[in-house]
């Protein structure tokens, strides 16, 4: 497509709905629509849109057509042969993220005749102007001879790849797809492939997209919607919006973050309606604004974008984003800085601050809003920054519903007479939570005007963006036969119902804070699905906490693994939270990590006694002696809870909001919460991770269900609550019968798997038993979880999930050849059977008791043994020396001979038999392999090419090179999965 045939086409009418049924053959009397016809629907769409179709079948025509619209991008100058070569030598270097990079920048090509011109391969200022085709059916030759559906080109590069499986087939299977392309041929030839950005998926019914990065979950794509959240995933619906040549253009020159981690990011559909409002906004008048998007939504990286382009506007003097909290101020320029290297530089202290705000030749600053206020109202700075108070300044608040609501934002108001101020919040303060006396309550709106964009929760957890939330009340009004009655009661015995429990004497009673603590312990691995994820415990005061922290200190002295517990709180005079029991607006009250003025000696001495056994647990050196070691204490247990290594973190107000950790699944609740400071609080838990993690689990020990329902309605809609929160268990039990009785019609019996006809037989099976495998995985996070309420025992349960196990070992080792099983489109979510506490060294402890044992009872427990190996993923490479070992070396033994020993010598052997053998047969050199097995011990990352080539005793040839090192790859791989990974310390 020309740029003249370009130019004013971004509103022109696309195929009408008559056109659009009859190509994609829209009936309810048709069968499902093939993938061909889907194929061909979606080409003519596009065609309607004024896409140039072009037949190209393999990467020659691709290089053909490159050339051709290369130069007519560049204003018709024609390329010489060697002028091209030197162009694809430029295009042809870096992985998929230095491709990116080289699409957005120019290329300076020097011309045969010395002349140098600068080529432009996107048009990211005028991205209207840019060539448009489409194209179907390329054929690329690498590892495997691939052919991709419909693939987009901008300017002769393929920019956008369209994968579609027939209507009715799983759009996993087309994510899946892509995947293989990846490792197959994406990299093939001239690796042009590799300058795709976006990824494009549909069944016909539903479609969706994600950005270019390896190895990415299925989590990671992505729904298009209108501005008011109305999803648009069937395909036509999706083309006409999402395909319109200027708006693709437009998302990959403006709406993609290329990070400092080497992840291209694309945003949402929200963001990008948030981020376009907001740039209109800017650009068309001078009136305030806010964005509501709810917690956990990516409102960090929507507001840096934001900020991003309104700073190109040249009407726009600075861009400031403003942060309420020194701790924020430091995550926020990490973050930023995260998406673009140097994009913003921390403000440390107010003359920095108004050093940024005076340099000309800053354009985007970050800070708090209280070294904000002392830059425009302390004497000695206002003289430095009074000749700012006319510029056009453009402020953007992050969590705009708590501190803007004093002095200190109408002073900033007042100061900067030409400003315009942007809010963003995920939870807004209404007229039904608004503080302040009769007549003058503040709101969002009051503040900051019009809400430019909403993205609540509701519509969160619908896109899969965020998890629900499954609430348990702990207390005596539970029903009887439920784990979660739990007797709270006085010291004086007194049963009191949890929904009469109002006083300080009641919630503070040495008897209930054991329970509780009795409680927490016996649960938290069943919550936490243990070593898997995480808790946090936020309870009402420092001095509540206080004791919470013995307790759990007491109750688990002299235990070989206990649960580490961490804490931090704030040590100043004024700590105490007014609305621990009795709300006042349900805001969460901050806590400075950086104490300043008076301070408790009490709770600051009892906070360095607990930073001591934190500095045991990790051998670290925190104190409370000076700020800066504090907050450097408060950084370093931010990034633990990240990790996993920390269990429980007990808090009264930190981190309860903007605190992020994808591996925190539960939060027990020992304090009042309501509005704002409920949904930040529950927010913490219900961060995207992966298959494993289904639901924030949310554990109450006060009855919090009215708050509960008050906030969810308050910030979605009165009848958000079924899609807010998970069903009760009760619920989940039906699920679970009703899945396994689909499962035994498929599969009667557990023999009866190995007899299934045929692989559409087999995928049935997979299919329903992955069901199965969800269900369970949410059911076993309720206190209320019991076998004996599911219709499948145990047993069979593990019997069945070692047959489907055998059906993942059989598309692996098909997908290593040739021929395509149709098996491999189905994710066999392996993370919902992985359990690190099955390891070897479990394995061995039940052996040294089955040495033990009489002879008939051996042979029994040595059946369910084998079983649980067969039945453990992380253990089948190693299923067979296992079973060799229990059926040929352990007879041999003495009933208390050393079975440990006896392992760790036939262990030693094999994997010494394996190392040389692998050394043979690859020519790999024995000295360096070693290098590459303590290499991954240490720091736990598989070699590089670069690292296996330099461990071969030959230099491969070029040709030869690539299915050399994966070869090679793929067998080391095996062995540490086999000798290394899952030892468990043997």
């Amino acid at each position: 497509m020309t740029k003249k045939q370009t130019k004013g086409f971004a509103n022109s009418s696309i195929l009408n709905i008559s056109q659009l049924i009859k190509i994609y053959n829209i009936s309810t009397h048709m069968p499902p629509q093939s993938e061909f016809a889907l194929e061909e629907a979606l080409i003519a769409q596009l065609k309607g849109m004024e896409y140039s179709y072009i037949a190209i079948e393999d990467e020659a025509g691709m290089l053909a057509n490159l050339k051709r619209q290369l130069e007519l991008h560049n204003n018709d100058i024609h390329f010489t042969a060697n002028e091209f070569d030197r162009i694809l030598n430029h295009l042809n270097t870096g992985d998929v993220f230095e491709r990116a990079k080289v699409l957005r920048d120019r290329f300076a090509l020097k011309r045969d005749n010395d002349e140098t011109v600068y080529i432009r391969f996107l048009n990211s200022d005028d991205w209207c102007l840019n060539e448009f085709q489409v194209t179907n059916q390329i054929t690329i030759q690498g590892n495997r001879k691939n052919r991709y559906d419909v693939t987009l080109l901008i300017n002769g590069l393929p920019l956008v790849q369209v994968e579609l499986k027939r209507r009715g087939a799983e759009l996993k299977v087309a994510f899946n797809q892509i995947n293989r392309y990846h490792h197959d041929s994406y990299d093939a030839g001239f690796g042009l492939f590799q300058y795709v950005q976006l990824f494009i998926i549909s069944n016909g019914v539903n479609t969706k997209y994600f950005s270019n990065n390896k190895q990415q979950s299925f989590k990671q794509t992505f729904f298009w919607t209108d501005k008011e959240n109305k999803r648009l995933s069937d395909l036509r619906e999706f083309i006409a919006e999402f395909l319109k040549p200027c708006h693709i253009a437009k998302m990959i020159a403006h709406y993609m973050v290329l990070t400092e981690e080497k992840i291209i990011k694309v945003l949402r559909p929200y963001q990008f309606y948030a981020t376009e409002a907001l740039v209109d906004r800017v650009k068309n008048s001078n009136d305030n604004a806010y964005i509501w998007h709810t917690t956990g939504s990516g409102k960090t990286l929507t507001s840096f974008k934001a900020s991003q382009i309104i700073m190109r506007n040249p009407k726009v003097h600075k861009v400031v984003f403003v942060v309420d909290r020194k701790d924020l101020d430091y995550q926020t320029a990490r973050e930023f800085n995260g998406f673009s290297k140097g994009s913003v530089d921390e403000t440390t202290d107010t003359r920095k601050l108004v050093k940024q705000l005076t340099d000309t030749s800053t354009k985007l600053i970050l800070t708090t809003i209280q070294k904000l206020n002392n830059a425009i109202m302390h004497p000695q700075h206002l003289a430095k920054v009074s000749h700012l108070q006319d510029k056009k300044f453009v402020f953007i608040f992050d969590e705009c519903h708590r501190s803007q609501f004093g002095d200190t934002h109408q002073n900033i108001k007042k100061f900067f007479t030409n400003a315009q101020m942007f809010g963003f919040t995920g939870t807004p303060i209404f007229a039904d939570n608004a503080t302040g006396s009769i007549g003058h309550q503040k709101t969002t709106k009051d503040l900051f005007g019009e809400c430019l964009h909403k993205y609540v929760i509701v519509d969160a957890i619908k896109d899969e963006n965020v998890l629900r939330f499954a609430v348990e009340y702990v207390g005596k009004y539970k029903r009887k036969d439920s784990a979660n009655e739990l007797d709270i009661a006085t010291d004086n015995d007194i049963d009191i119902q949890v929904e009469g429990i109002n006083t300080r004497e009641i919630l503070d009673s040495p008897k209930r804070l054991e329970k509780i603590t009795e409680y927490i312990l016996a649960h938290h691995k069943q919550k936490t699905k243990a070593p898997d994820f995480t808790g946090m415990f936020c309870v009402s005061s420092v001095e509540t906490l206080i004791k919470y922290y013995e307790l759990f200190k007491q109750k688990q002295a002299g235990l070989a693994n206990p649960l580490k517990v961490a804490t931090i709180f704030s040590y100043a005079a004024n700590e105490e939270d007014p609305n621990a029991n009795g709300l006042v607006n349900g805001l969460i009250p901050e806590e400075n990590p950086m104490p300043e003025g008076r301070i408790n000696p009490y709770s600051r001495d009892k906070l360095d006694t607990f930073i001591a056994d934190y500095n045991a647990m990790f051998g670290c050196n925190y104190s409370t002696r000076d700020s800066q070691s504090f907050y450097n204490y408060y950084q370093d247990i931010a990034k633990r809870v990240r990790q996993g290594q920390v269990d429980i973190l007990l808090v009264v107000n930190m981190f309860l909001t903007g605190f992020d950790s994808p591996r925190l699944n539960t939060l027990y609740v020992d304090k009042n919460l309501k509005f704002h400071g409920l949904v930040q609080a529950f927010s913490r838990t219900n961060r995207i991770l992966n298959d494993k993690k289904s639901q924030g689990n949310i554990v109450c020990f006060r009855n919090l269900k009215a708050a509960t329902d008050e906030a969810i309605a308050l910030f979605s809609n009165k009848d958000a609550k079924e899609t807010v929160l998970l069903e009760p268990y009760e619920d989940y039990v039906k699920q679970f019968n009703e899945a396994t009785l689909e499962l035994l019609k498929i599969a009667p019996t557990v023999k009866s798997v190995d007899a299934l006809p045929d692989e559409n037989a087999e995928l049935a099976f997979a299919t329903a038993f992955r069901e199965l495998m969800r269900i369970k995985n949410v059911l076993t996070s309720f206190a209320d979880f019991d076998e004996a309420d599911l219709a499948l025992e145990p047993q069979k349960f593990e019997d069945y999930k070692s047959k489907y196990l055998d059906l993942h070992d059989k598309v692996k080792k098909q997908g290593e050849g040739e021929k395509a099983s149709i098996l491999e489109d189905i994710d066999f979510e392996l993370t919902l059977i992985h359990r690190d506490e099955i390891n070897v060294a479990y394995i061995l402890n039940l052996l040294v008791s089955l040495n033990k044992l009489p002879p008939e009872e051996a042979k029994k427990r040595q059946k369910e043994i084998i079983d649980l190996v067969a039945g453990e993923i992380q253990l089948r490479s190693k299923r067979q020396l296992i079973e060799q070992f229990i059926e040929d070396n352990l007879p041999r033994l003495k009933p208390n001979e050393d079975v440990i020993g006896a392992f760790e010598n036939y262990w030693s052997n094999h994997k010494q038999a394996a190392f040389s053998k692998l050394c043979e047969d690859e020519n790999i050199v024995p000295e360096k392999f070693a290098k590459v097995l303590q290499t991954y011990e240490f720091q736990n990352r598989l070699p590089r090419d670069g690292e296996i080539v330099e461990a071969l005793s030959f230099k491969p040839k070029i040709l030869e090179r690539k299915t050399i090192l994966e070869r090679v790859a793929d067998k080391i791989q095996d062995f540490i999965n086999t000798f290394v990974e899952g030892m468990g310390g043997v």
